[in-house]
């Protein structure tokens, strides 16, 4: 039995991973820490597991690994803490707010050898899979363009509270496709002109962003990540992205698999979803990687290749001009 502890219910991807572990018979989910004690036992009664008031005290319960699901700010001090207990980390993205503390997760991890993943669950959506076998394959030719777009709701919250966010929506939405574009070509991102506003919404943060992303293969793409979506948006974001190659196009959606339901009844609009749970794949994936003791298949590092895309950004938009990663 793998023995799993959650770290936090901060974030909104929390819920959802806690039903997913909840979802394998290899798992038990032995508790939930949150100082904030309400939020905690309302998760814990959900999950039907154990509230603890601090971290520490779940972090003695014999633990295999944590996912960690607090403010972007504290993933830092979440890490140091399950890493000096010997316990393998699930942290959710981005890995940080700033390059130093990405870095520093990742060296307490390998010097206590644990085993550090960036939850990136966009690259469990099988139609994401198929399309990155279509352009590895070489069925495009060279990539030489992409058009991506991450487009959701404005989450509130601490997520627009830069200290705790480290952004707005730049630093939140442009982490899946800065990942994605890495794993599907290969290609590190070099240099990031962006210009971002808050168009949408009465905050301290931006709510849309515009990015434009060399790379040192010759290739460039262009982000257009915002909260632009209303409050009804049925999800967080939209992730498509489109290729152009030498030899041909490809475009992908990585929530394309969905009924669009109408309700005269509650006069309602939503998403009914009848594809595969991108949240399960990356929880059972990380569930096999504890298992199995082999290597995460999304690194801390890969975590810290996308993070440093969306700072390029950010100093883009600050200097008006190019910004290398």
């Amino acid at each position: 039995m793998i023995r799993v502890g959650m770290m936090s219910f901060a974030h909104m991807h929390a819920g959802s991973y806690a039903a997913c572990l909840g979802q394998l018979p290899q798992v038990e989910l032995v508790g939930v820490a949150d100082e904030d004690e309400a939020r905690g036992r309302a998760a814990a009664g959900t999950n039907n597991t154990d509230y603890y008031d601090s971290y520490d005290n779940l972090l003695k319960q014999n633990l295999d690994g944590v996912v960690i699901c607090s403010e972007n700010s504290r993933h830092l001090e979440m890490t140091g803490m399950a890493a000096a207990a010997g316990v393998d980390i699930l942290c959710e993205k981005p890995i940080s707010t700033n390059a130093a503390d990405a870095r520093e997760m990742i060296d307490i991890c390998r010097s206590a050898k644990v085993r550090l993943q960036t939850a990136f669950p966009c690259r469990f959506s099988p139609a994401v899979a198929q399309v990155r076998e279509v352009v590895r394959g070489g069925r495009l030719g060279e990539v030489v363009a992409v058009k991506a777009t991450n487009h959701g709701r404005m989450p509130g919250g601490w997520f627009v509270e830069p200290q705790f966010s480290g952004g707005g929506a730049i630093i939140d939405h442009t982490v899946h496709v800065a990942d994605l574009l890495r794993w599907y070509t290969g290609a590190e991102a070099v240099e990031v002109y962006a210009e971002s506003g808050t168009m949408f919404n009465d905050m301290n943060a931006e709510d849309a962003g515009l990015l434009t992303i060399s790379y040192d293969n010759g290739m460039f793409a262009t982000l257009d990540t915002s909260w632009s979506r209303p409050k009804s948006f049925p999800t967080w974001g939209d992730v498509y992205m489109e290729f152009v190659g030498t030899g041909g196009v490809a475009s992908v959606d990585a929530f394309v698999q969905r009924l669009d339901l109408y309700s005269d009844e509650n006069m309602t609009y939503g998403w009914s979803g009848w594809g595969s749970n991108i949240d399960i794949g990356l929880i059972r994936d990380w569930v096999d990687c504890l298992s199995s003791d082999r290597e995460p298949s999304i690194t801390g590092e890969d975590g810290l290749r996308a993070l440093e895309v969306a700072l390029a950004a950010y100093r883009s938009v600050g200097s008006g001009k190019p910004e290398p990663v």
